[in-house]
């Protein structure tokens, strides 16, 4: 009897941690962006591309697809709801004319995952929301490292080696940038990567006051994360006249070689090898 009892148990607590886990399947791009299908307020389709660099939603000008039921005043939109799958989302807000990625109508933030752990799972495509912080089993074989946040924002640290020299950088995650690294105006002329990288990729681009902006593509030799190495990682910076970039960028060519498990007070991130890890890198043209 205590034997058919436990078991009983054991299994009511089995199907009690599957019902505490949201699912919400999503397709990649072959530009690396994350997409999901949404149905805003019950009657627009959209195609929203998951930015993890922000926190709300956003409609983009050169949308596919109509949007007539968010209602914007002073190009803002606040209590929607969005569908995604089962998953149901209140009081979203959306921005007006905000560009997005290939294939998207617009973009959408880790609203979703608000005071709960997730996991970003590219081995099956899709999003794990949970109640309660993974146990051991399941972060089996993940790697950890601190995650830094502020609202919209998630920032962890890797190392670089250039030149056989080690240099701890922080990167912004951001899966909207659909190549692998781009460095800030102030590391990339710190390290004068111009002259130490191998560059294999140039772009000049002028405005109307003839200043130049120059975008390098370079290779990074070795990216360590935790006790992960990537090889001859793309690495793209700025040069010339004019220089915007004020942050290094983790981006999406990157982000998919893991799955993410990020708990719920965006404090720690796990990581470990995806299916992608091995594949040819992104190419920014």
């Amino acid at each position: 009897m205590f034997k058919k009892v436990s078991l009983l148990v054991l299994l009511c607590a089995s199907f009690l941690v599957i019902k505490a886990q949201e699912k919400i399947p999503f397709r990649i791009t072959k530009h690396n962006n994350i997409i999901v299908k949404a149905l805003v307020n019950d009657k627009d389709s959209l195609d929203l591309m998951f930015q993890i660099a922000m926190e709300d939603a956003s409609i983009s000008p050169e949308r596919k697809r109509n949007a007539d039921h968010i209602i914007f005043k002073d190009k803002v939109s606040e209590n929607n709801t969005v569908k995604i799958g089962k998953f149901t989302l209140k009081n979203v807000k959306f921005s007006d004319n905000e560009l997005t990625g290939h294939e998207a109508d617009g973009k959408i933030g880790t609203q979703m995952f608000k005071g709960k752990a997730f996991k970003i799972d590219y081995d099956n495509n899709q999003f794990v929301i949970y109640d309660k912080m993974p146990g051991e089993s399941e972060l089996k074989g993940y790697g950890a490292t601190l995650l830094l946040s502020e609202p919209g924002t998630f920032y962890i640290v890797a190392d670089n080696v250039i030149e056989g020299k080690q240099q701890e950088v922080y990167f912004l995650m951001q899966s909207g940038y659909s190549g692998g690294l781009l460095y800030s105006n102030e590391f990339s002329d710190e390290k004068q990567l111009d002259k130490k990288l191998k560059i294999t990729g140039e772009k000049t681009l002028r405005n109307s006051a003839g200043k130049s902006i120059v975008t390098k593509q370079g290779i990074l030799p070795f990216l360590k994360l935790g006790n992960i190495v990537l090889k001859d990682v793309p690495a793209g910076f700025f040069v010339g006249d004019l220089k915007n970039q004020t942050t290094n960028y983790f981006g999406a060519d990157l982000m998919k070689r893991f799955n993410w498990i990020f708990d719920d007070e965006r404090k720690m991130v796990f990581f470990k090898p995806s299916k992608y890890f091995s594949e040819p890198y992104y190419i920014v043209k």
